[in-house]
């Protein structure tokens, strides 16, 4: 990987809710990133997770929630919305760009505040 270059995962608000396998694998990434980010900070590479909670119109969920459980989704969020595919697009873009040099080592909670993070 050249210098100033990006390295970004996708988490998920599972790594902090106990969900099993799926979450404790999450949970994995977000650790991994720490050292990573220590791994190839000097070269001026930085590391950062992306931590998705509901996102509607995406293969995860699909088609397979009933009405009941989407609105409790949607209800936890602060946002009082489900996510959408281009809130994590922009969270990307924005690790992504120049201004996001000196951000490395972080996992960015992007679920509407369903799981509030310091």
């Amino acid at each position: 990987m050249r210098e100033n270059g990006r390295i970004l995962s996708i988490g998920s608000i599972a790594a902090d809710k106990g969900a099993e396998s799926y979450g404790a694998a999450k949970a994995g990434i977000a650790s991994w990133n720490i050292g990573l980010a220590r791994e190839v900070g000097a070269r001026a590479i930085t590391a950062n997770v992306v931590s998705p909670g509901y996102i509607a119109d995406t293969e995860f969920f699909g088609d397979n929630l009933t009405d009941e459980r989407r609105a409790s989704l949607i209800e936890a969020a602060m946002t009082k919305r489900a996510g959408a595919p281009e809130d994590i697009a922009e969270t990307i873009w924005f690790l992504a760009s120049a201004g996001a040099g000196q951000i490395t080592g972080q996992t960015f909670a992007v679920n509407g505040g369903e799981q509030p993070t310091r």
